[in-house]
């Protein structure tokens, strides 16, 4: 039992480091299970440097460590008595030896066989009960043929590989006809022997190799290995001597199960092995129904298996919570939080290491106590300023059912496409800046619109006061009163003369703030360890010297502007000396006025209020040349815009079709034009009175340009109905909006919908496509699993996810996928459905069991309970959790007449 609790001294690293010491379940050792001991040798007069057996002994073991050989097979022929001091030395040194014996069956086929140490006793008892006794042949051949040798080894629990298949001795080279057919098709032959790759071997034995001879076609073909005639250290160096074979303990069965499903646990090359890939290394609990427990993960397929309530969605839980993955559905994210606040409850202590195999190999230990936010450290120990999303921001994690709730997004289904597109990411960044900048543009005009608006309130009475400043010219006023009327114009020349310095102003302002520039990232402690420290360390005085010229120009500026002003002043005051003379002759014409009963006053009042309104006019125009200005921009970015959003489609689509081409025959995926109008609906509802008939006539368009809709709510009304078919009063209510409206509709970013469709025909029957939204819930989420399953190399973390499958999608889609995307990927499951730990054959299988009551409930997995099927703890673990005990698993397959 994996406990820590108990010491409470150790800190994260410790009980991490600790976790990392326990079973991790089945992974690739290479193997060398054709190994002649140095009898062999002698009795066939082979050719060896060593003296003794002693030295070729050692010179074996030696070799084994050099080229990381972990397994030996020591095969003589029908002899085991020679066999004995080169096991023993290799089980000494830290090798794992099988003994075992080369047999010769009675129809001359050569078999490797290999037994458990534990009946290393019983092995010169076997080769007796093939008829071979002392004294023996040299070459002597079993008293049964190939089917009788198989089955005997059945019952002796040994494991035989036909030798050296396709050379001399070998099946194919031995028998011929239906012979060797009926030998191949044996169902007890479960693995073959070859010196090198099956796409070498010759025409007519490759295609039966690859099962593709229909005479010779198994559902289960044989295991194809590397292993020939090892004669000396030499040999072991040789390709085709040794291959790759994933156990998680040595052993006969070790050797079956790999044999049993040779895809997932076999490679003959080293090139061919798993890559390392980021992943979840090891986790740990303090506190909660977890206390104590810890788990080191395989870096292939880990499954969580136990009985309901012995916690294994608060295990996937408190792993999203520590790496601070948020769920992406809202039923999800609340039983999320149920889990988080009242099982792993205030205080527990969640630690994971995280591995990240590339630019260099680096690990990360992660820690979240819950209520407080996760911290994440280097190898060092060192706090970091980052986040877990910064370490692993593409690893995924999925609650139970949450799946199922994620098929109900349009939106969220379309990202799930993002991890087949290759992401440039300049484009990226282009398309988040021309957001902003459109952004700024709309203000732009926002309030230059804001303010001609204003302006047109004010100019809105400048008619009316000119018709009335006619009827004073026709009266005679505008020559007498001619002198004071130009005064007003030249009073408003000195005003605009004073306003246009603000501008200069301004500038004076802003080239104090930009001065001195900051070089604080080019000082000699910025640019220490630099390679090109001396010639960077130059662009400082550059930088300088142009802060030195900035604040001579600000000086040189405010000068500039001191004598402007002071010159303006100037002139304002001479002209000031003009005014009193003209004040003084427009004050005794308004004197004569008045005899003739006319007020001159006013007309002087009118002529100013004119004279401001015209200046006001001249404002207007400038900025409707700055709005001329503003539009043409926003209209270069709305181009760039739809390029951009053009081109993400276009990616899309390729990505779409590169999974629909990684699923074959199983789901089809395509990304439309339109995008989800939803942005668009929440947009125009924010204009009263706009109800869903108006959506309906946009949602049936089979195509829809934000621009030209925009453009129609411009043109108005009319527009509207005639291009859009919009109600009338909706129509109105749209066209009579604020343009900011208009501008918005413009930027919005619609998220493209895709629409998948899954292929629900049986297997081997003509396909049978139906689309999401006609699917069962168990058909739409295994659609979406499918994709999840493929193409990004972080972890996915899923709970449960055949509670929303159906079996027959499991065994036929999810779990073939599952096997083939394993070697690029960690998966952590939790399940109760056994198609996935036993098909997809888990290189880990985790037992949990509850233990307790009530608070005092915990989790435990046993150390026994960790491994892969290959273990017998294991396997019986399944066979009851998974399967209901054996007597439940007989009954179904008898039931089934299997």
């Amino acid at each position: 039992m994996t406990e820590f609790s108990t010491d409470s001294k150790r800190n994260s690293s410790e009980r991490l480091e600790a976790a990392r010491e326990l079973q991790n379940g089945a992974s690739f050792h290479r193997c060398a299970l054709q190994v002649n001991p140095f009898a062999y040798l002698q009795r066939y007069k082979k050719s060896t440097s060593y003296q003794n057996e002693a030295e070729y002994n050692l010179a074996i073991i030696e070799a084994c460590k050099e080229e990381d050989i972990r397994v030996i097979g020591v095969t003589d022929h029908f002899r085991v008595d020679g066999s004995w001091h080169l096991v023993h030395a290799a089980r000494e040194a830290g090798l794992f030896a099988f003994c075992g014996f080369e047999a010769v069956a009675k129809d001359g086929v050569h078999f490797l066989c290999l037994v458990d140490p534990c009946k290393d006793q019983a092995l010169e008892g076997y080769i007796a009960e093939c008829g071979v006794r002392p004294p023996m042949e040299e070459s002597p051949l079993a008293e049964f043929d190939s089917s009788g040798l198989l089955a005997k080894a059945k019952i002796w629990g040994a494991v035989c590989i036909a030798a050296h298949a396709v050379s001399k001795g070998g099946l194919f080279c031995v028998l011929q006809g239906q012979t060797r057919v009926n030998a191949w098709r044996l169902p007890d032959l479960l693995a073959c022997a070859i010196s090198g790759s099956v796409t070498d071997t010759s025409d007519k034995y490759r295609a039966i190799l690859e099962n593709k001879d229909p005479h010779y076609r198994r559902s289960r073909p044989p295991a194809v290995i590397n292993a020939s005639d090892v004669n000396g250290p030499e040999d072991l160096r040789k390709p085709g001597a040794t291959c790759y074979i994933k156990m998680s303990e040595f052993s006969v069965e070790g050797l079956r199960q790999a044999f049993l499903d040779p895809e997932s646990r076999i490679r003959l090359d080293k090139r061919s092995l798993p890559r390392t890939r980021a992943r979840l290394v090891a986790v740990t609990w303090e506190g909660g129904l977890l206390d104590g427990t810890s788990i080191h993960f395989n870096r292939e397929l880990n499954v969580l298996v136990g009985g309901r309530g012995t916690g294994k969605s608060t295990l996937i839980e408190s792993i999203r919570y520590a790496l601070g993955f948020e769920p992406l559905g809202e039923e999800a994210r609340k039983a999320h939080e149920d889990i988080v606040r009242n099982v792993l409850r205030p205080g527990t202590k969640i630690s994971v290491l995280v591995h990240l195999p590339k630019p260099s190999p680096r690990s990360y230990t992660i820690e979240r106590s819950v209520s407080n936010p996760p911290l994440v450290r280097n190898e060092d120990g060192k706090l970091l300023e980052i986040s877990p999303k910064d370490v692993l921001p593409e690893l995924e994690v999925y609650g139970q059912h949450e799946i199922s709730e994620l098929t109900k997004s349009p939106e969220k289904l379309t990202r799930l496409l993002d991890r087949f597109v290759d992401r440039d990411a300049e484009h990226s960044g282009r398309k988040s800046n021309l957001m902003r900048e459109l952004e700024r543009s709309r203000l732009r005009i926002g309030a230059v619109l804001h303010e001609i608006d204003g302006l047109d309130e004010q100019l809105a009475v400048l008619p009316g006061l000119e018709e009335t400043q006619k009827r004073f010219q026709e009266a005679g006023l505008e020559e007498r009163l001619k002198e004071k009327s130009l005064l007003i114009r030249e009073e408003r020349v000195l005003a605009t003369a004073r306003e246009r310095l603000d501008a200069a102003r301004d500038l004076h302002i802003a080239l104090l703030e930009a001065s001195p520039l900051d070089v604080a990232f080019v000082s000699p402690r910025a640019l220490e360890g630099l390679p090109n420290k001396s010639m960077l360390e130059e662009t400082e005085e550059v930088l300088d010297g142009l802060s030195r010229k900035m604040q001579a120009i600000a000086e040189d500026l405010a000068k500039a502007l001191a004598e402007a002003d002071n010159a303006i002043g100037g002139i304002g005051a001479r002209w000031e000396g003009k005014r009193k003379a003209v004040e003084e002759n427009y004050e005794r014409l308004l004197r004569e006025l008045q005899k003739s009963n006319v007020d001159g006053s006013e007309f002087i009042h009118l002529r100013e209020q004119v004279e401001e309104l015209r200046h006001l006019k001249e404002k207007r125009e400038g900025l409707e040349s700055d709005l001329a200005s503003h539009r043409a921009h926003r209209l270069q970015l709305l181009m760039e815009w739809e390029e951009a959003r053009a081109n993400e489609c276009r990616e899309l689509k390729r990505a779409a079709k590169k999974v629909s081409k990684k699923l074959p025959d199983r789901v089809r995926v395509e990304v439309s034009d339109k995008g989800d109008l939803k942005p668009l609906e929440q947009l125009l509802r924010k204009v009263r009175g706009i109800l869903d008939p108006a959506f309906d006539r946009l949602r049936d368009r089979k195509e829809l340009s934000l621009q030209d809709l925009a453009q129609r709510c411009r043109e108005g009304k009319q527009a509207l109905m005639e291009h859009y078919s919009l109600p009338p009063g909706a129509a109105d209510r749209i066209s009579h909006a604020d343009p900011d409206l208009f501008m918005r509709i413009e930027e919005l970013d619609l998220p493209l919908t895709t629409k998948i469709e899954l292929n629900t025909a049986p297997k081997k029957r003509p396909p049978k496509w139906q689309s999401l939204e006609r699917l069962s819930t168990g058909q739409k989420a295994t659609a979406v699993l499918l994709l999840l399953l493929l193409e990004s190399e972080s972890p996915l973390v899923v709970d449960q996810p055949e509670d929303d499958l159906d079996n027959r999608f499991i065994s036929e889609s999810v779990v073939p996928i599952m096997k083939s995307e394993k070697q690029r990927r960690q998966f952590i499951f939790s399940t109760h459905n056994a198609n996935v730990p036993v098909l997809g054959d888990a290189e880990l299988i985790l037992g949990l069991s509850a233990a307790g009551d009530g608070e005092d409930g915990r989790t435990v997995i046993a150390e026994e309970h960790m491994g892969s099927i290959d273990s017998q703890t294991v396997r019986e673990l399944v066979e009851e959790i998974l399967e209901g005990g054996k007597d439940a698993f007989e009954t179904r397959r008898s039931k089934y007449g299997f």
